[in-house]
């Protein structure tokens, strides 16, 4: 099986702190969560339900 590293810093894995190396990178990548630095790329011509907002020129009929 093949060493995994630390997606923080490249180095290997610890088991304790898998997928990171240490503390500090887990709270690394903990701290990017809570900022907002990782996010999930939205379309912005859909709503939550997935339809798109009425007046945009299509014809759903």
């Amino acid at each position: 099986m093949a060493e995994r590293t630390c997606p923080i810093c490249g180095k290997p894995a610890v088991e304790e702190f898998r997928p990171f190396c240490s503390r500090r990178c887990a709270d690394i990548d903990l701290n990017r969560w809570l900022s907002g630095v990782y996010a999930i790329p939205v379309k912005e011509d859909e709503d939550e339900d997935g339809e798109t907002p009425q007046g945009n020129g299509r014809s759903d009929d």
